[in-house]
């Protein structure tokens, strides 16, 4: 059966560049009736927040991604731990006693000479006395010890995939305050999860090498890995520096519908268009990982606001009834089906609303067309106006000035609305409950 996660860290909030593992994942798993669990990834206790974690829920939710079932890293402890008894049994996980200001020495020198920065592993030339010498004055790390061969794999995505294991240093396993790190985490549970796909970004590519070892070593089945392309700003900028505006809670915040960040994250990047879908179902039906390439993708947060308008203009008066509540119940449907194709969000359904019971608050008027208003609006009787006031105005207009076409429509519906474009004007007329001003 398919298995899929979605492993976020809840050291912040659910952003629109990590919700493409989000997305991808859980499709994988909908399209193929499998399980998509949603893991938290919580082993640094200093930074993980509670609120962090309600905050990838309520994100998840809200673009209609269920889980079928949440694990939490720091409940699994015993498990990490037992895995590092089993690879330092195995004499894969090795201790290393450098500080970070000598390793960045190392580094440096290597690079000096023309070398890879690669770990040197001289902690496996330490005598015992040498470590408990070490011990006494320094905290410690462990490192995986790499096989030194190619680590291939049939990446989803970026197509096969070989790295040359001499190329890496030994990754860090656990940290001096004896934190346990993502590579080995993730490995045991991906394995004892039973994880069949592994959808995350690219930058993860020289990680999953790593893990391939780790897993090989604990006995573990390695599953499909894919590396979607990483997200830039709309010039090709490093999205990083733009995150701060583009956490899930603040594109809510601005009236971006879910449909429609999901509708162009699930296209974006991939060879076939953006459409907007209605739902998270034909989402899942219309996703194919294999469509998508490596090269990086450009991610512009003002294609969501017409993504947006055009499935708000699909909606009915039932699905918006709780943005409608204070709306006379007799005025709902009619009031909504004649602003719905004309917002941009369900935030400006109160403007809308405030407009039909008070009016504009500035008429839209050309100073060569005032005179003609003036004797417009002289023909216009009081409210409440009727389904055919538009009509039956405008042709008296016509008769009593001698305009038509757009140049009488045009300045009527500025004066009238204050606005340029807008609803047509005889539903505008209908739900009106003031007569225009001057």
């Amino acid at each position: 059966m398919t298995t899929t996660r979605f492993a976020p860290s809840p050291t912040g909030y659910i952003h629109i560049g990590n919700l493409r593992a989000a997305l991808f994942n859980y499709a994988i798993a909908r399209q193929n009736g499998g399980t998509f669990v949603l893991r938290i990834d919580d082993t640094d206790q200093e930074r993980s927040k509670d609120e962090y974690i309600q905050g990838i829920k309520d994100d998840l939710t809200w673009l209609g991604l269920d889980w079928d079932r949440v694990e939490y890293q720091s409940k699994r402890m015993d498990k990490y731990l037992d895995a590092k008894q089993k690879l330092i049994d195995m004499g894969r996980l090795y201790e290393c006693f450098e500080t970070p200001v000598e390793l960045d020495l190392k580094r440096k020198k290597q690079l000096n000479m023309g070398k890879p920065p690669v770990y040197d592993r001289a902690a496996l030339a330490l005598s015992e006395d040498e470590k408990n010498a070490l011990r006494a004055e320094r905290g410690s790390h462990w490192r995986f010890k790499l096989d030194l061969e190619r680590i291939e794999w049939a990446d989803g995505i970026v197509g096969t995939i070989s790295i040359d294991a001499a190329s890496v240093s030994d990754p860090v396993l656990f940290k001096n305050d004896g934190q346990i790190l993502y590579t080995l985490a993730s490995v045991v549970d991906d394995t004892e999860m039973g994880m069949t796909t592994v959808v995350r970004g690219s930058d993860h590519i020289t990680n999953t090498a790593t893990q391939i070892q780790i897993m090989h070593a604990l006995g573990g089945t390695v599953p499909s890995f894919a590396h979607h392309s990483l997200l830039t700003g709309p010039q090709g900028e490093a999205l990083s520096k733009r995150l701060g505006t583009l956490a899930l809670r603040d594109l809510r915040a601005q009236g971006i519908a879910p449909q429609a960040i999901l509708s162009l994250m699930a296209r974006l990047g991939s060879s076939d268009p953006v459409e907007l879908r209605a739902n998270v179902q034909e989402i899942v039906d219309g996703f194919d990982i294999s469509k998508f390439g490596s090269a990086p993708t450009k991610f512009d947060a003002n294609d969501l606001d017409p993504l947006t308008a055009r499935y708000l203009a699909t909606l009915t008066v039932a699905d918006v009834a709780g943005t409608l509540s204070d709306i006379p119940e007799d005025t709902r449907e009619a009031f909504w089906n004649a602003i719905k194709g004309n917002i941009a969000s369900l935030d400006d359904v109160a403007d809308w609303w405030a407009y039909f019971v008070n009016g504009a608050e500035v008429a839209l008027i050309e100073d060569e067309d005032r005179e003609f208003v003036i004797q417009a609006f002289d023909l216009l009787g009081d409210p409440p106006y009727a389904d055919d006031t538009w009509s039956t105005w405008t042709a008296a207009v016509k008769d009593a000035t001698g305009r038509k076409g757009k140049g009488l429509f045009m300045p009527l519906r500025k004066a009238v609305t204050g606005r340029i474009r807008g609803p047509e004007m005889a539903e505008v007329m209908s739900l009106l409950q003031i007569k225009p001003k001057v």
